[in-house]
């Protein structure tokens, strides 16, 4: 038996709020909305599937677990999402050799990051 990563799975207050911004970002649709549940499309250039599920209690702290998006373009991408309605937190750029990364939060606080792969 084989596992594959087939979705991610967000806890937030309004899915569909969410779902908008999420598929306008990965550039998907919504797959399917059950009130308390809106899955989206996989993206059409591949990866995971995105889920967005209501949950009671707001978010606390940090995130244990993010999504990491990777592109050419991290600047142009992160304006981009900026426009969406996602928050820059902080970049780090020169850290870590051959990638620098943008971390965001899209509209209810759930950080993810934005990277751009440098030539070594």
């Amino acid at each position: 038996m084989t596992l594959a990563l087939s979705m991610v799975t967000f806890d937030c207050a309004d899915p569909q709020r969410l779902a908008g911004f999420w598929a306008a970002a990965l550039k998907t649709s919504v797959a399917g909305d059950y009130g308390d549940f809106v899955f989206l499309a996989p993206p059409v250039d591949g990866g995971a599937a995105l889920g967005l599920q209501r949950v009671p209690e707001p978010r606390v702290g940090k995130n244990r677990v993010h999504v990491d998006l990777t592109t050419p373009d991290r600047v142009g991408e992160v304006a981009r999402l900026v426009g969406l309605g996602a928050t820059v937190s902080y970049d780090q750029v020169g850290t870590v050799p051959g990638i620098d990364w943008t971390t965001l939060a899209d509209p209810e606080g759930n950080e993810f990051c934005v990277a751009e792969h440098k030539a070594s």
